[in-house]
């Protein structure tokens, strides 16, 4: 049974197109998954905080009360990745870059001699390699332009973290009216068909 983490970005909850993406793909999947959901909509977390930083930094052992509350989101998260076999990321693009709500998560998910460390060639990632789908929605159209922060910047992301098996999913133009809307997520679901039969193998 394979271990699927799902993390969904969009203000717009379940109406956002890249939920309904991510859920039509778990659909082809089946039922012979091990499904953890994080809905960053229904439960927005904080800016990253100094308390929150030192309580990572404490010894599991020494945390206070307050620490061990403060860790707590950071620590699940990084045990949901490593046990994950597959992460799919719904992340809509809001004013050209990805939703704060995000940033918010991967900020807890970068952890010095954790998911990564740093060595004297460099950087190294310590998480284990699995694929990561990214469902990237868009009004407009800006794949392969100088307005697409978000795809270098979530590869150098997930590269530093050990995460290279990185799958880009667009589905762009949809707010350029209805036809071009069903053309791209027409398209969308086709590649992430191809995607689940190349995972589920």
């Amino acid at each position: 049974m394979k271990h699927v983490l799902v993390i969904n970005s969009s203000i717009s909850g379940d109406n956002g197109h890249s939920s309904k993406l991510s859920k039509a793909f778990i659909d082809q999947l089946g039922s012979d998954i091990n499904l953890t959901e994080i809905d960053l909509n229904a439960a927005p977390l904080p800016h990253l905080m100094m308390a929150e930083l030192a309580a990572w930094m404490t010894p599991a052992a020494d945390r206070t009360a307050e620490q061990q509350q403060l860790a707590h989101y950071s620590d699940n998260l990084i045990n949901q990745v490593q046990t994950a076999d597959l992460i799919m990321l719904g992340v809509p693009m809001y004013n050209f870059g990805i939703p704060s709500q995000l940033k918010s998560l991967l900020d807890r998910l970068a952890r010095a001699g954790v998911t990564f460390k740093y060595t004297d060639k460099g950087p190294v990632g310590l998480l284990a390699d699995k694929p990561v789908i990214i469902l990237a929605t868009r009004g407009g159209l800006y794949q392969g332009t100088p307005a697409d922060s978000q795809t270098p910047f979530l590869t150098s992301f997930f590269n530093f973290i050990g995460l290279t098996q990185l799958h880009f999913v667009y589905a762009e133009g949809l707010n350029m009216g209805e036809e071009a809307a069903q053309q791209a997520l027409t398209a969308a679901r086709q590649q992430l068909g191809k995607l689940s039969e190349k995972v589920a193998a």
